[in-house]
């Protein structure tokens, strides 16, 4: 080791002279220091030191460079395993974050607000509560655009309202009106008994594309539990009866409900008409519960521009939109 090093130096002294040599220098003669003719004093010469203390020197250089060779190896070592450690702390780190968000993920999810636009909106209600998964992955959801149905003589819906007392809230969605028991509609062989009504705006049904500017969903529920729901678009025209009376007694507050003394009559939002669409579609809000019959009347209902407007003030976009319809059969009276 020792003699690589040496001969490197005497590379590099080598190298050195010779470049000096090839810049010839004018040296002056510093006054008195030679006289023409005098012979000029021999340099001293260091002395050798005995082979002993050369060896022992050598010996020294050699343990002197080893020990910084060890000493930096040892820093470069250290330097490395921090490295190491760092990046599996930080493995470990992303791992454990990982594995938290999967969790989360997997935890059932218990939200209860639910909205139309922005981050709570109808594209996300399944993601708000794991009991909303049908909001997405139901293969019969409602509202649909009603094309294409199949024309064929389907029974008239018998209808069976008798003017009822009545509720009304302001439930953060819509205006809502409950009803006393004893309204009822009979269809398929089947009788459903009228629960509530409530308003959308715009419509939430389509025909062949186009809705309206409001539609007012009649729910039902048979004795056994199954839903039907009998819709009716509300087109501009002359005032409505049936939604003065309930716009009159509109609550002051959300969520409070109010019970007026004095009744309504809901044949007075039916039209005279009573053509229909049917299908097996959905809830239109959370928890988008499947099986529900819908009955979408043809021939829409009058509601005058101050009507609408009342109605717009409170509740200005209160639709879900329309549903893939998965091929499901559309019936059609003719």
């Amino acid at each position: 080791m020792l003699n690589l090093i040496v001969l490197f130096a005497c590379g590099l002294v080598m190298a050195t002279a010779s470049a000096n040599d090839s810049t010839p220098k004018t040296v002056k003669p510093e006054p008195g220091a030679l006289k023409a003719g005098a012979a000029p004093t021999p340099a001293k010469k260091q002395a050798p030191l005995p082979p002993a203390a050369q060896r022992a020197k050598e010996e020294q250089e050699e343990i002197d460079l080893s020990t910084r060779i060890a000493e930096r190896l040892a820093e470069l070592r250290a330097k490395q395993a921090a490295r190491v450690a760092a990046a599996a702390r930080a493995k470990k780190a992303a791992e454990a974050k990982r594995r938290q968000e999967a969790q989360a993920a997997a935890a059932p999810k218990n939200g209860t607000y639910w909205a139309y636009e922005g981050e709570f909106g109808p594209a996300n209600w399944a993601n708000i509560n794991s009991a909303w998964a049908k909001c997405a992955a139901g293969t019969r959801q409602s509202p649909i655009d009603l094309r294409d149905g199949i024309k064929v003589d389907l029974e008239q819906i018998a209808f069976d309202y008798r003017p009822s007392l009545f509720n009304e809230v302001d439930n953060g969605h819509t205006i809502q009106v409950t009803v006393g028991g004893g309204n009822f509609i009979t269809v398929g062989g089947n009788t459903y008994e009228l629960q509530e009504f409530h308003f959308h705006r715009p419509s939430e049904e389509r025909i062949n594309g186009k809705g309206t500017e409001m539609v007012i969903h009649l729910m039902h529920r048979s004795a056994a539990g199954e839903q039907a729901v009998v819709a009716v678009l509300l087109e501009r025209g002359t005032a409505n009866n049936l939604i003065q009376t309930v716009w009159n007694h509109l609550p002051l507050e959300k969520y409070v409900a109010v019970s007026p003394s004095i009744v309504i009559d809901v044949n007075e939002v039916l039209p005279a008409r009573r053509d229909y669409f049917t299908y097996m579609g959905s809830l239109t809000t959370p928890p988008c519960s499947e099986g529900v019959l819908w009955i979408v009347m043809k021939q829409p209902m009058q509601v005058s521009p101050a009507q609408m407007a009342l109605f717009s003030r409170l509740y200005p976009l209160n639709a879900r939109p329309a549903q893939p319809s998965h091929g499901r059969v559309i019936k059609e009276s003719n």
